[in-house]
């Protein structure tokens, strides 16, 4: 299955004197969350003493700033690195050095080294006394970087201290702390997260995210939780309706035995026209077989073939021709059987034929087909074939050739009884003929 975390959006923050200016970028699809304390991050609000941003760290941070937005990275660097050089650094405050490790952290970012970012990042939050809200946001980012680094559980360790922090988390965290676990193959923590990212939407009268519903499904499938990865492939076909929700509805009824749902699933995605693979034609041929409806098996084949949708194969024409069969579209069935055979590398679907041309009276041609099977080898059951071979010489009323092929089909176990059954028969009816001259 596919990894559902990919690149997107994150937002990257950095203060200046109260100010906060975002910088998106591209990591995870979840976007800026709003973050607020909770009742105790609120009373460390209330008490919390942030240091002042003094005039001239505001001018250095401001100037770097702007050759950050001019996408003059080596120029801000620079600024930065002058504040803290010798004894400069000694000289910021706590809220000072965080905001020049937080734009160092987005410069870190905007040339994609994730991990010089992560970094500053948490130099950031580990200075005291900053303001509570520039934790909270900055502790998300992290959480993002560890993630888009594939550092599953130290991402997971930062957002779950950021769930610590935050007075209402959105969905989108849920669902990034869902992939997480997902990765971490925590099906159940994954499964419990996503469950409260899509309820929050829902409750809200949102619409879920697709790839929410997707995720679920496949958690619910690995628990074989059919009934509920079923409730989403509905959900998913209503609000965003495409062939594969269709087809994974129709697997999931097969494997809880629901075989006419299965058939009605696949069903309607064929008559809206959504089919654009042979395996997908001739699973639902397959599925009216099982039915026992082979004419509507024998259509779809056809149509199949006629669009060129459906694979050029022996077992796709064998399929058709037996679908035909079963219908008692016999000539119909013959031109598949024909190219069923000559497209196969063993003689079995020969002896196949040589049965379809029987039914068909094709008496000669059942010979001739039956004959090249069992010359070209691979028959499965000789004897059933030679069977056929005894009937067909019989009724072009060569009854020595008959009569060989049957004993040679009674030499095994299988068809004995039937076989001499017509080598009696075929001496009845030769001393019924001897009988029949003798009255003209």
């Amino acid at each position: 299955m596919k990894r559902f975390f990919s690149t997107a959006f994150l937002t990257m923050a950095f203060t200046v004197v109260g100010v906060v200016v975002d910088q998106s970028g591209s990591l995870g699809f979840v976007a800026s969350v709003q973050a607020q304390g909770n009742s105790d991050a609120k009373k460390e609000r209330e008490t919390r003493r942030t240091p002042a941003l003094r005039n001239k760290v505001y001018e250095k941070l401001a100037e770097a700033q702007t050759f950050a937005e001019a996408k003059d990275y080596a120029g801000a660097q620079q600024v930065l690195d002058q504040m803290i050089a010798g004894e400069g650094k000694r000289a910021l405050n706590s809220y000072e050095l965080a905001n020049v490790y937080n734009l160092y952290a987005f410069l870190r970012y905007s040339v994609e080294d994730y991990s010089g970012a992560l970094r500053y990042y948490r130099e950031v939050v580990a200075q005291p006394d900053i303001p509570l809200a520039m934790e909270i946001n900055t502790k998300f980012t992290v959480a993002q970087l560890y993630f888009v680094q594939e550092q599953w559980q130290p991402g997971i360790k930062a957002l779950l201290e950021w769930f610590e922090l935050s007075d209402k988390p959105n969905a989108t965290a849920y669902i990034l702390l869902a992939q997480g676990y997902y990765q971490l193959k925590d099906y159940d923590s994954a499964l419990k997260n996503v469950e409260t990212a899509i309820s929050m939407y829902e409750t809200e009268g949102k619409l879920p995210k697709e790839q929410w519903y997707n995720l679920a499904r496949f958690l619910y499938f690995d628990k074989e939780d059919y009934d509920n990865a079923l409730v989403t492939l509905y959900t998913l076909i209503e609000y965003y309706p495409k062939k594969q929700y269709w087809v994974q509805a129709s697997h999931l009824y097969g494997e809880k035995k629901d075989e006419p749902r299965q058939l009605a699933m696949l069903e309607t995605a064929y008559q809206q026209d959504l089919f654009d693979r042979s395996s997908e034609i001739v699973q639902l041929a397959y599925l009216y077989l099982n039915a026992e409806v082979p004419y509507p098996a024998a259509l779809v084949m056809q149509k199949g073939f006629e669009t060129e949708l459906v694979e050029e194969k022996s077992k796709n024409y064998e399929l058709a021709g037996s679908a035909w069969r079963q219908a008692q579209e016999t000539a119909k069935a013959i031109p598949s059987m024909e190219r069923a055979a000559e497209l196969s590398d063993k003689g079995e679907l020969y002896t196949r034929l040589g049965n379809v041309y029987l039914d068909g009276d094709q008496h000669q041609k059942a010979i001739d087909a039956v004959k090249k099977g069992l010359a070209k080898g691979g028959v499965k059951r000789p004897d059933s074939a030679r069977l056929v071979l005894g009937m067909a010489h019989f009724n072009l009323g060569d009854y020595n050739s008959a009569r060989k092929a049957f004993r040679d089909a009674a030499k095994d176990d299988r068809s004995e009884k039937y076989a001499k059954q017509w080598i009696r028969y075929i001496a009845s009816e030769e001393e019924r003929q001897r009988e029949m001259a003798k009255d003209i």
